[in-house]
């Protein structure tokens, strides 16, 4: 089966500007590999979405968890984030057999390291949960940048997933100044910080998503550090006018200069 019609039955705020929305299968059999996408398609588009009545989203909720299913986003003021917002609960939507290949290897001998800007923590989040509730023995190490803490969502749930699973390593880190009491990192990530954790920076498979440039910035850093193209998954998410100008690479420490929101 090509497509699902799939019902919005609840939405919530879960984080400064971002949102997550739920939609039930209707007993559909929607199977997807935790970190994968699929595109939601208004069936009646609201009024000032009609052009603009579709949208490719991460999956964030585990495939163990078959309905509801949950997207996140940030929300930003265009025609389709806006009726989204809007919709009744109740309204329908034509979703895509998922796809993509952003998801975690099967060498469990090779740590697993996820890079994640903002709501690139969308498909990060559907990995982890599916590892956790599978018991994998990956090593399992994420290192999550916003601006400020209000900036991070699921950061409770990633919080409580660190008892339930011993594996499981979480670096989150805020880049702004408005965060005093924050007990984890700040800056942006960088090869020191990668380095704190992990024994070296080659050898695990590294898992990038976020805005555009801060996967381009993170992609050269462990271009820089040695890291293999081959080890690198990336998944870019829209800019968000957060990138207004271009992410910087030293290219002796491999620092990630930005003035980025994350």
């Amino acid at each position: 089966m090509g497509e699902y019609q799939m019902t919005l039955v609840d939405r919530q705020r879960i984080a400064m500007d971002t949102m997550a929305f739920w939609f039930d299968a209707n007993g559909a059999n929607f199977e997807f590999r935790a970190g994968q996408h699929a595109d939601f398609v208004f069936t009646h588009p609201c009024m000032g979405s009609e052009s603009d009545n579709s949208r490719t989203f991460s999956l964030a909720s585990s495939p163990h968890y078959k309905e509801p299913i949950m997207i996140a986003m940030r929300m930003r003021k265009t025609a389709f984030k806006s009726a989204l917002k809007a919709a009744a609960l109740g309204t329908k939507f034509i979703v895509s057999r998922p796809r993509g290949s952003f998801t975690l290897h099967r060498d469990t001998t090779r740590p697993a390291v996820f890079l994640a800007g903002g709501i690139g923590i969308a498909p990060i989040r559907s990995i982890l949960q599916c590892a956790t509730q599978e018991r994998l023995p990956h090593k399992l190490y994420l290192f999550y940048s916003n601006r400020e803490a209000d900036d991070a969502a699921f950061i409770e749930e990633l919080e409580s997933m660190t008892v339930q699973n011993p594996n499981f390593t979480l670096v989150p880190t805020v880049t702004g100044h408005r965060t005093l009491a924050w007990p984890y990192e700040k800056g942006h990530i960088n090869r020191e910080m990668l380095a704190r954790y992990l024994r070296g920076l080659n050898g695990p498979i590294y898992y990038i998503a976020g805005p555009s440039r801060m996967v381009t910035a993170m992609t050269s850093l462990l271009n820089f550090s040695g890291v293999s193209d081959d080890d690198v998954k990336t998944e870019e998410f829209g800019d968000y006018k957060l990138y207004q100008n271009p992410a910087q690479i030293d290219q002796r420490t491999g620092n990630h200069r930005s003035d980025s929101s994350l």
